[in-house]
């Protein structure tokens, strides 16, 4: 019996996905096996050492204290592109709404309430102070080509805007599902330079904080529209207060307010509804909760942020599981002590990321005893060692 605990409201089809047979799942738990979570913070909580997978509903972990985590042999899973479409279509809202100042034409509209016979004389007389631009044949840069950014610009393409994308790392995937008439950047500078609307579609690492600041707002043209709907920290918002005040950008468009961005005018702060749909939650949820199935029942990992991808079909044998240092001479030890056990090896498996590797080893046998597995853990620079046995 597999025991998962949840520390925030799990969409319930997606803890479906656990059979009542051999998973528990509550709220409380004092020694579970998994944790699945939404937005609560782990960095303070006391992680039992029962714990062997986390699993994220979404796709930010910042508030997985993942160091530790892998320190402790803990995977930790999350859940790109669950989400994807729910973004995308508020990213898209977004452009319109910047194209064309429809957020500051109803709320002037509403003053009219008492003017009776008078408003649609007035609507007339005072459009014209909301008027804007179609978004069709403007540029827009997607920085960022991951789940979210390839939707994004496939959109925005077939709503006629001429897009250009900018990721260096782009999986081969989502370069497969890119439109074959979005342009791909091989620079960040004369992409921003050349861009009508910016959208920020890239992940929350040392490297991106403060992405949007000073040196970059001078490279756009003036008037230029951003987007941000991936992380508030990329954006520094001293710098683009300061590039709004002076007319540099026309409008920013955030997923993440603050008390200093919700004082700023031409700063449109939406309070973090890109995943705030139906369908997201219960993909995220769903997605997150056969991460965690198939790392159980297979010891399979997949989308985990701190472990490397390990896929292996299971043959008729038992199944052993390590985790370890990514150092020499442990694989060796290991096959000594399944050798002097008479065990043979079918099939195995060895991945790294950085100081951590995975094994997956399939055998001949239909179960590997706990004498087996307790000399494994013994081995220098294992972090956990499980057998999955066919009986």
């Amino acid at each position: 019996m597999y025991k998962i605990q949840t520390l925030n409201k799990i969409d319930p089809e997606g803890l479906q996905v656990f059979p009542a047979t051999n998973y528990e799942i509550s709220g409380e738990m004092t020694d579970p096996d998994a944790i699945v979570l939404r937005s609560y913070s782990m960095h303070d909580m006391e992680i039992p050492q029962s714990v062997k997978a986390i699993a994220r509903a979404g796709a930010g972990v910042n508030n997985i204290p993942i160091a530790k985590c892998t320190e402790n042999g803990i995977v930790v899973f999350n859940t790109p592109g669950a989400n994807a479409n729910g973004v995308k279509e508020l990213v898209i809202a977004a452009l319109l709404l910047a194209s064309r100042d429809l957020i500051g034409g109803v709320q002037w509209a509403k003053t009219l309430v008492d003017e009776g016979d008078k408003v649609p004389a007035l609507v007339e007389k005072g459009k014209a102070n909301f008027g804007g631009s179609e978004i069709k044949g403007k540029t827009l840069a997607v920085v960022g080509l991951g789940a979210i950014g390839v939707l994004v610009a496939n959109a925005a393409q077939s709503l006629g805007m001429n897009v250009v994308g900018y990721d260096p790392y782009i999986s081969v995937d989502h370069a497969w599902n890119l439109h074959h008439d979005v342009v791909r950047a091989f620079g960040i500078e004369s992409m921003l330079a050349k861009a009508d609307f910016i959208t920020l579609q890239i992940p929350l690492m040392a490297e991106t904080k403060g992405f949007v600041n000073s040196d970059k707002l001078k490279l756009m043209k003036n008037g230029v529209k951003i987007l941000n709907f991936a992380r508030g920290e990329l954006v520094v918002d001293a710098d683009i207060i300061e590039a709004i005040n002076s007319g540099k950008v026309g409008a920013y468009f955030t997923d993440f307010p603050n008390a200093e961005l919700l004082k700023a005018d031409k700063v449109v702060a939406i309070p973090h509804l890109g995943a705030s749909t139906n369908e997201s939650e219960v993909n995220c949820a769903i997605m997150a909760a056969e991460q965690i199935r198939n790392f159980f029942e297979n010891g399979n990992i997949r989308n985990s942020v701190n472990f490397p991808a390990a896929e292996l079909e299971r043959n008729s044998g038992a199944r052993l599981l390590v985790t370890n240092k990514n150092i020499p001479n442990i694989i060796s030890q290991i096959t000594t002590i399944l050798a002097q056990a008479g065990i043979n090896i079918d099939n195995m498996l060895n991945k790294n990321r950085g100081d951590v590797a995975y094994n997956i080893i399939d055998t001949n046998n239909e179960s590997l005893s706990d004498e087996i597995i307790g000399k494994i853990i013994a081995i220098d620079g294992v972090f956990m060692a499980r057998a999955l046995n066919l009986k």
